[in-house]
């Protein structure tokens, strides 16, 4: 047996080298080689038959302890990988077909997490996790998931741009997906165990609702926005009246954007009372909103139909969304600068805003918005009236009975 190791270089090489080309440990020694992450092939003959296997690594000295491990127990032609596991090679050299290839393993990952019922958004990020999980499987010439390493885990959670907490919530999914893994014993070992969340992920993002002179500059240039922009093909007129109607029912339920793109009245209006079905708890929920708002909403039923707020023919809910982020932030422009980067979102912050200041108990105001009373504190407590009450009484009793010290001029 004779087996030799070469790199051989993908369409997307880091270094800009040529599709297909080969390059040996030898050359990449020269002085001013541009070096890359492209896989590592072992080839020759084995068992009197010409042979060309990936080893699955990059780097030479791993892929030299593979050639070692595969010269000791040869395999024929049309077997897995050099770096396929003992067990996955049967008593007469041949693989064995129970290994998992790694499309069918994060289909299966997938359809898991639509059995389970998550919303539309949960479920686009696990499928942007899947789509940059197959990026590096395939970038790295990886066809079954037992050919991937905790050196893999290291190498794929260091790519990742994202900021703290986003890396953090993808190290989550990460880990939930090895772990679904091991449990269906596709991989005999938690690779991803050791991995940890980065500095500031478990740190609450700061909510920022909109201030009351914010909301009234908001409203200002919906009045001001100008004429109604004449109806595309396919597409609805709009002006800045249709936009404070957005805005408003936005601010009086804490809908979130997506809900209030499809919102359907007859459907969804009751009298006063709207009914929600919160995206979190899954509970249904009754809300209510004032007199002027529900004969706004059903005025615009009148002129538009069932749903108030589709822009056009489409009912698709990215698209809907996208087109209302457009609109608001023509809006945003419109009322000049804020403190924080202004949002659709900030909206439903603004409605648990108003109702803490108002004293309203925070087990209330969870529910309304659709989330547990320890999320709302994590994120709003300082709007909380009640907990800076009492911050403040505690305060003045620990220093009541410190010495007073007078002011004096300071030369």
């Amino acid at each position: 047996m004779s087996l030799h190791l070469y790199r051989r270089h993908r369409r997307d090489c880091k270094a800009g080298h040529a599709e297909d080309s080969r390059t040996g440990e030898f050359e990449e020694r020269k002085k001013g080689f541009k070096r890359c992450d492209c896989p590592i092939f072992g080839a020759g003959t084995i068992g009197g038959k010409r042979s060309r296997k990936t080893t699955g690594q990059w780097e030479w000295d791993a892929a030299r302890a593979v050639l070692a491990l595969v010269e000791t127990n040869p395999a024929p032609i049309g077997d897995p990988p050099l770096n396929a596991p003992a067990d996955s090679v049967s008593g007469d050299g041949r693989a064995d077909r129970q290994r998992s290839p790694v499309a069918e393993v994060t289909a299966a990952f997938l359809a898991r997490s639509e059995a389970r019922g998550v919303v539309d958004a949960t479920l686009r990020k696990y499928k942007t996790f899947v789509k940059q999980f197959l990026a590096y499987c395939d970038a790295r010439g990886y066809a079954y998931i037992d050919q991937l390493s905790v050196a893999d885990m290291d190498r794929f959670y260091g790519s990742w741009k994202d900021g703290p907490r986003s890396r953090g919530k993808k190290l989550g999914k990460l880990r939930s997906f090895i772990k679904f893994c091991v449990k269906r014993k596709w991989l005999a070992d938690n690779i991803a165990d050791d991995l940890e969340a980065p500095e500031g992920s478990s740190l609450a993002a700061n909510k920022s609702p909109f201030t009351d002179d914010e909301l009234k500059r908001i409203y200002e240039a919906c009045d001001k926005f100008g004429p109604p922009i004449p109806p595309g093909p396919g597409h609805r007129a709009w002006g800045g009246e249709d936009t404070k109607d957005f805005i408003l029912l936005s601010v009086y339920t804490g809908l979130r954007i997506s809900d209030v793109c499809l919102f359907d009245v007859p459907k969804r209006l009751n009298g006063n009372d709207i009914f929600l079905r919160m995206h979190k708890t899954k509970k249904e929920l009754l809300t209510w909103i004032p007199d002027w708002l529900v004969a706004r909403l059903r005025d615009r039923e009148t002129v538009h139909g069932p749903l108030i707020f589709l822009p056009g023919e489409s009912t698709n809910l990215r698209t809907v969304t996208e087109q209302w982020r457009r609109r608001l932030k023509k809006i945003f422009k419109l009322a000049g600068a804020f403190e924080e980067k202004p949002h659709p979102h900030r909206f439903r912050s603004t409605f648990a805003r108003i109702l803490l200041e108002k004293g309203v108990p925070t087990a209330d105001v969870a529910e309304l918005i659709g989330d547990t009373e320890a999320i709302l504190l994590k994120h709003y407590a300082r709007f909380v009236k009640e907990r800076q009450t009492r911050l403040t009484r505690i305060l003045q009793e620990a220093f009541a009975d410190k010495p007073k010290h007078k002011i004096v001029a300071i030369r």
